[in-house]
């Protein structure tokens, strides 16, 4: 079978789903990034209740990409590289369980691959603190209302955008080059 036609999805929450879109839709293999929500239980929420903490959702984009290009574990190691997997219910700025450190795997294969990496990581001392990510199965994603999408390229003087995403996303570039898209 040809691989182009085999598509996976990773559906990852590290605080605000800006941050994750803008730094994943640059890598080569990945199709498409969409913000939403995941994790909670209240079916389709609003951005406004999923802020209130009380629906149990994280912020977190589902990643569609291309394995022969870009495998999960790169996926992932570029996930662990662009935010703190130490900080319980904060990234930053961001706090509350919405901005969770968290890992919804789509196969046992993905699970598998999640807790090596976290092993290895806890194991490294690359972190002072032990990593807290928390990771579970897919369940339902609710995407986010349109105005979310994409939103760090359709609004980059936004103040958040350029304090927080912008540098972000600018230390990614420069750590990770060759995985970018032309």
């Amino acid at each position: 079978m040809d691989s182009s036609l085999k598509k996976e999805r990773a559906t990852l929450a590290g605080g605000c789903f800006w941050c994750l879109e803008a730094v994943f839709e640059q890598l080569k293999g990945v199709e498409r990034v969409e913000s939403g929500y995941i994790g909670g239980h209240l079916p389709n929420p609003s951005y406004q209740q999923v802020c209130s903490g009380t629906t149990g959702h994280a912020e977190a984009v589902e990643v569609s990409f291309d394995p022969g290009i870009i495998s999960y574990r790169e996926l992932l190691e570029v996930f662990f590289a662009i935010h703190d997997p130490t900080t319980q219910n904060r990234q930053g700025p961001d706090v509350g369980t919405q901005y969770r450190s968290a890992i919804f795997y789509h196969s046992p294969d993905q699970e598998t691959v999640a807790r090596e990496i976290m092993a290895r990581l806890s194991a490294s001392g690359s972190w002072m603190r032990p990593v807290v990510t928390e990771v579970a199965p897919f369940t339902a994603f609710y995407p986010a209302e349109e105005y979310h999408r994409e939103y760090y390229r359709r609004n980059p003087g936004n103040s958040y955008c350029q304090a927080v995403i912008a540098p972000k996303v600018s230390k990614f570039r420069k750590e990770h080059l060759p995985r970018l898209k032309a």
